[in-house]
């Protein structure tokens, strides 16, 4: 089977990430990872887009409209998917995530840690302080891919966010959470990649001047994707992926079927 961690850096704008973050270029420079930008849906906040990434389906659809929407998804997720065609799945990300697809609301003395295979996420470790370091974060996922070696990992960091609700998108410590999120991804990626993953980088919204996210702005809705594996032709490409291609894709690196109501949609590079 195929195998997909897939890294979703909340708030990363694309410029930052390209201009900032100096392993992932390099990769992408020496044509050993792919590059594009992706276009988010709106409106440009964290939960509504976690259901976009995860369920390959707009607001409109599946009614995550804000982030005070708290409830369980009411689509087929990749958890459910991977669930499904008798694959194991991970995650380590914000409580949001456990709301959407686990139960809502979060119980933090329950929920923090789980492990119920009769869930849509398998295997998790959520957090809930925004400021809850990045390199414990991807430490937690490591100890559960050693642990549960699952087919799809699902990690989910708040550090760039965090910097840039605080100082702006414009700032040093903005930039400078990007490059520490670059250094914790170069310690662990040479490892996933010879372990057989698919590596699928990216955000869910970017960061405006004012510190917040949420409207049409470029800066707010112009996301990175950087992918390393086999299945694309690596370097850097013009396409602008709509967000909404993003599960639908992530099922194809894995070689499962896609729900009914995702997009069909091809990427420039793809090998099939």
């Amino acid at each position: 089977m195929n195998k997909v961690i897939m890294v979703v850096i909340d708030g990363l704008q694309y410029k930052v990430a390209t201009s900032q973050m100096g392993y992932l270029n390099h990769l992408v420079e020496l044509n050993k990872a792919a590059s594009y930008k992706v276009k988010s849906e709106l409106p440009s906040m964290s939960r509504p887009l976690y259901e976009v990434l995860l369920t390959g389906t707009p607001s409109s659809v599946n009614g995550i409209t804000s982030n005070d929407t708290v409830r369980l998804s009411t689509q087929k997720s990749l958890f459910h998917l991977t669930k499904e065609f008798g694959m194991r799945n991970a995650a380590t990300a914000f409580y949001w995530v456990s709301e959407l697809y686990n139960r809502a609301p979060f119980d933090k003395f329950v929920d923090r840690h789980q492990a119920d295979e009769s869930k849509a996420i398998q295997y998790g470790s959520f957090y809930y302080d925004d400021f809850y370091p990045d390199s414990h974060l991807l430490l937690d996922a490591e100890a559960l891919r050693r642990k549960h070696d699952p087919h799809f990992l699902y990690i989910h960091t708040m550090g760039v966010d965090n910097a840039g609700h605080l100082y702006g998108s414009d700032s040093k410590q903005y930039r400078k959470s990007a490059i520490k999120m670059d250094s914790y991804l170069a310690e662990l990626i040479p490892l996933w990649s010879q372990e057989g993953y698919h590596i699928v980088i990216t955000a869910d919204h970017g960061m405006n001047t004012d510190g917040d996210h949420g409207g049409t702005g470029s800066d707010e809705r112009d996301v990175p994707l950087f992918i390393i594996g086999e299945r694309v032709k690596p370097g850097y490409h013009e396409q602008v992926i709509p967000q909404l291609a993003m599960a639908p894709f992530i099922c194809q690196l894995l070689g499962i079927s896609k729900s009914e109501v995702m997009i069909d949609y091809d990427f420039s590079g793809m090998i099939v």
